[in-house]
């Protein structure tokens, strides 16, 4: 017995070239999407960036002209719109970066960890930046002003945020650090209208100091750039061997304080010598005691 069997249909291969072509037809697709996807994202983050940067340096500039109108410091006013410039572009790029899809949680705790860094190795900088600000803001001195403060004596030629520059008496220039400046005494010799120039001279035991003093003032009156008010100030100070001393004290502008001050001293010496007085002598009694026997 034979048993009749129905044919059977057997799938058509599809050739091997044909189904390359489809692959390579699928990824030329999908790498089309992906590009013009990122084409037009990078597109978006250039105008976000033009955007933001127009945004953020007119906001500076506005700031900046508002700070003016009342009369702050240039120094004070330059730092602000640096630092608060530098912090809007810092978020501009976070936002540029997410907008891209990247993970900016991580970013966020990088540039944390990093400001911790620099801050412990530039903590000497950030605390003379940090005096700076105050330098300018409280203003314990100007530009121009005869100052002692860092253990230097001077004019101040700079304040920077950094550090103050000051010319010294001998004509040096010095660079201090702010911190060491704002955490020391400051004295500003040209904060007050006038100073007093602190003088002595030596009587000799049998001088007039009555008639000493008025000679003296008579002439330190005479004195150019000495002011009037308060006038000068001659008077007895201490005793010693020689005699009695004399505080000579007149008064003068700041800008005229060295001229004054030599001046003062000739006029001392001249006034004395011109009166005929006595050098002053140190006296001692020295008595010669026998042992009685």
């Amino acid at each position: 017995m034979y048993l009749l069997q129905a044919p059977v249909e057997l799938p058509v291969e599809i050739p091997i070239d044909e189904v390359q072509v489809e692959q390579v037809n699928v990824f030329v697709q999908t790498l089309k999407e992906q590009i013009t996807n990122f084409g037009l994202k990078f597109l978006g983050a250039i105008a976000l960036w033009v955007v933001g940067q127009w945004l953020i340096n007119k906001g500076v500039r506005i700031m900046s002209r508002v700070l003016k109108r009342q009369s702050i410091e240039p120094t004070l006013i330059a730092y602000l719109a640096n630092f608060l410039g530098v912090s809007l572009k810092i978020v501009l790029i976070v936002a540029i970066l997410g907008y891209f899809g990247i993970e900016t949680t991580s970013f966020a705790a990088l540039l944390a960890a990093a400001g911790i860094a620099i801050g412990a190795a530039w903590g000497g900088l950030l605390a003379n930046f940090a005096a700076g600000v105050f330098l300018v803001i409280f203003r314990p001195f100007g530009v121009g002003d005869f100052i002692s403060a860092g253990g230097i004596t001077g004019t101040v030629e700079e304040i920077g945020l950094f550090v103050c520059t000051i010319n010294t008496l001998d004509n040096v220039r010095t660079i201090v650090g702010n911190n060491k400046i704002f955490s020391d005494n400051i004295q500003n010799f040209s904060a007050n209208p006038y100073r007093r120039v602190d003088l002595v001279a030596q009587l000799n035991h049998g001088v007039n100091h009555a008639e000493a003093i008025n000679l003296l003032q008579q002439r330190l009156n005479q004195i150019p750039n000495v002011i009037a008010e308060p006038s000068p100030d001659v008077e007895i100070l201490e005793f010693n061997l020689a005699g009695p001393v004399l505080a000579v004290r007149p008064y003068c502008n700041n800008e005229h304080y060295w001229q004054v001050y030599f001046d003062t001293n000739k006029v001392i010496r001249e006034t004395l010598a011109d009166a005929g007085y006595a050098v002053p002598e140190q006296h001692y009694a020295i008595r010669n005691t026998s042992a009685v026997s």
